[in-house]
């Protein structure tokens, strides 16, 4: 499910103020989120809890204490396991996933098809009415440029990965179940490039990338422009979408982009964090055919001697891919249809999440 780790944050004097008293009509505030417990799931928790929810967490395991939260420990594709962390619960957000750098095909059609249904139909078992699912902006991504791209863009019929042809499966499960006349309502949200405190894959992989000196190239001319969404943003999309998510409003059945709606050139964003932890930024250049052709042959080495012994190559042709195309997508429907605007500007969110980092930084 959802990455898990230990948060080390302190519950702000905002949450503690806001927590619903029991006495109180909270039914329509009650919610539950599954995977709760990783990167984007304990955002999601803290940003409820402050806006005086009463939130539920499910996930493999308890990655964090806190005495407002109840936590339910289980099984995604378990009906009994899931059953009571939903039941008396309005709203379910949906944001267990296993990390996109896993290679177990297995593992992501377990919990991104086969968990979702599951969560769809405990959902409907429990009394639920809303479900806001985390989908991926990548859904629709192919490898090629997409610039300003909008939610009427079809599926990619060859996704980057695995992982992706999953997260499609995930979204078409989800947005079928909307079904307005049984007051059940879903949405998914399509964020791109998450990243901000307490993240566990980027920072810390470009990081440990830099220390052992692979960060002294870029691929292409470094112009290509990318969406990178800061979390607290994603979460305010999610938050926002289940408060306009009715029988009367566009969101039912619906995908919404959700990004800092600030594009940025990848090699600039990858740039600034690493030279704000005080390490070098990448200054020499390499044709974005010549990395694509390498990471092709690379990739057809790895298939011939997988028999033998097990790679895990950096340069891939998908990874090749995202970091010299334009991929960033428009947020005019979400604007529209939810009034979504970024709560935290791309400046303001890359100095917040290279201050967290601190203890990355590079001793000069």
């Amino acid at each position: 499910m959802s990455s898990v780790y230990q948060s080390g944050f302190v519950t702000s004097l905002s949450s503690l103020l806001a927590e619903p008293r029991r006495g109180d009509d909270t039914g329509a505030k009650k919610c539950t989120v599954i995977g709760g417990s990783g990167f984007l799931g304990q955002h999601m928790v803290e940003q409820l809890l402050a806006r005086g929810y009463a939130v539920n967490v499910f996930d493999m395991r308890q990655g964090f204490d806190n005495p407002q939260v109840q936590f339910f420990i289980g099984d995604l594709c378990s009906q009994q396991d899931l059953y009571p962390a939903l039941k008396g619960v309005s709203t379910v957000f949906h944001c267990a996933s296993p990390p996109s750098s896993s290679n177990n095909k297995e593992l992501f059609y377990r919990v991104n098809f086969i968990g979702t249904k599951n969560v769809i139909e405990t959902c409907r078992e429990a009394g639920v009415q809303k479900v806001i699912l985390t989908s991926s902006a990548s859904v629709v991504f192919e490898g090629v440029d997409i610039k300003n791209g909008t939610e009427d863009l079809p599926y990619a019929t060859k996704p980057i990965d695995y992982y992706t042809e999953t997260k499609i499966l995930q979204e078409q499960v989800v947005l079928d179940a909307n079904d307005p006349e049984r007051n059940f309502l879903t949405t998914a949200i399509r964020p791109h490039g998450i990243f901000g405190p307490r993240d566990p894959m980027l920072v810390p992989v470009l990081i440990d990338s830099a220390k052992k000196g692979k960060m002294k190239f870029m691929i292409g001319n470094g112009e290509n422009l990318v969406d990178f969404t800061f979390v607290e943003n994603v979460v305010h999309g999610h938050i926002l979408a289940a408060e306009h998510l009715s029988q009367d409003t566009a969101l039912g059945g619906k995908a919404f982009h959700i990004t800092n709606d600030e594009p940025i050139p990848f090699w600039t964003f990858l740039s600034r964090i690493l030279t704000g932890l005080n390490y070098e930024a990448p200054k020499y250049h390499i044709p974005y055919w010549l990395a694509y052709y390498l990471a092709f042959l690379l990739s057809l080495l790895v298939m011939v001697v997988s028999p033998i012994i097990e790679l895990q190559p950096t340069l891939t042709p998908m990874r090749v891919a995202l970091a010299s195309t334009f991929h960033y997508y428009s947020c005019e429907k979400a604007k529209k249809v939810m009034g979504y605007q970024p709560l935290v500007t791309m400046d303001d969110a890359v100095e917040r999440t290279v201050q967290s980092f601190h203890h990355l930084r590079k001793v000069k």
